[in-house]
């Protein structure tokens, strides 16, 4: 092996993902890096999950399941033991898209200033559709990432990053649970490391009801928030309780008009005529009607 690949440690922190985290460690594993630390560390998982890590534990510098104090203590735990040049983590619900590892490698290789890589993420539903996608800013520095929650984002399995990175804004806060990388990549620019964006696809998160992001998505606002406010942009709490306050406001009036307006709906006549055909296709073996149907075709008249 030349001694100009560069290690690449990729930890994968994982609890109760069983569902999930076989594609993530095969997306991993698939890459064919030749220089590849590849780290799972799992909080205790009570599902099919360890029965899956011990089928690629060959493959694997190092895996555990022990129970844990979260996400941000888990990837703690497997950066901690890992000795890469270049180092992120990948959660076990999220993947690698082909030669993702060595278009980020050749990037680190031309760019010796380069503190973060940094490339585009797709966001994936579970049918396999693309949702959103995610392209990061032309450039990133600390202003940047103060708007983060105004569209300055991009998506964390995309980023990797050097070892003096980890070792200087390093480790995770164990007190941030959703935005803990956020305040890594701020410290980051705080130690003036520069980032480096680079034009490829490098990985797809899975969106999902249980997905951190997904479950609990006004949290994520309000602790980035108040990351902010620690970091020197003023107003950001404030602005942000507005925002989730209208959308409160927002979704209470569509229940309220649902409220009022129910049984208008349901009897006028258009909906009365077309009931009986939505009826026979929420019960037929269409998963598709029977997942998207509106709930008054399985009311009665």
């Amino acid at each position: 092996m030349s001694a100009s690949v560069k290690k690449i440690t990729v930890v994968t922190p994982s609890f109760n993902q069983g569902e999930f985290i076989e594609k993530t460690i095969d997306s991993v594993l698939s890459q064919g890096y030749q220089n590849l630390e590849y780290i799972v560390i799992d909080g205790g998982s009570r599902d099919q999950s360890v029965d899956i890590i011990r089928k690629y534990e060959k493959h694997l510098y190092y895996w555990v399941s022990e129970k844990d104090r979260g996400q941000s203590h888990a990837i703690n735990k497997g950066l901690a033991r890992g000795s890469g040049d270049l180092m992120t983590w990948l959660n076990s619900d999220d993947w690698y898209v082909a030669d993702a590892l060595a278009k980020v490698a050749d990037a680190f290789a031309t760019n010796a200033s380069a503190g973060l890589v940094v490339g585009t993420g797709e966001m994936i539903d579970l049918e396999g559709r693309c949702t959103e996608v995610f392209v990061p800013p032309p450039s990133i520095d600390k202003s940047t990432l103060l708007n983060w929650f105004d569209g300055a984002w991009f998506l964390q399995p995309a980023s990797f990053f050097r070892r003096s990175v980890w070792e200087q804004c390093g480790p995770l806060d164990e007190n941030q649970h959703l935005v803990f990388d956020i305040a890594m990549y701020l410290a980051a620019a705080d130690q003036g490391f520069n980032y480096h964006i680079i034009p490829h696809t490098l990985a797809r998160a899975l969106r999902h009801e249980k997905a951190k992001t997904s479950a609990y998505s006004w949290q994520v606002f309000m602790e980035g928030a108040m990351l902010m406010e620690a970091h020197g942009k003023t107003g950001e709490v404030r602005r942000v309780f507005q925002r989730l306050t209208k959308r409160l406001e927002d979704s209470t009036k569509t229940i309220q008009w649902y409220e009022q307006n129910h049984m208008n709906v349901v009897r006028h006549p258009l909906v009365r005529l077309v009931r009986p055909i939505a009826k026979l296709m929420a019960r037929s073996d269409d998963q598709f009607w029977r997942d998207n149907l509106p709930t008054w075709v399985r009311q009665q008249q």
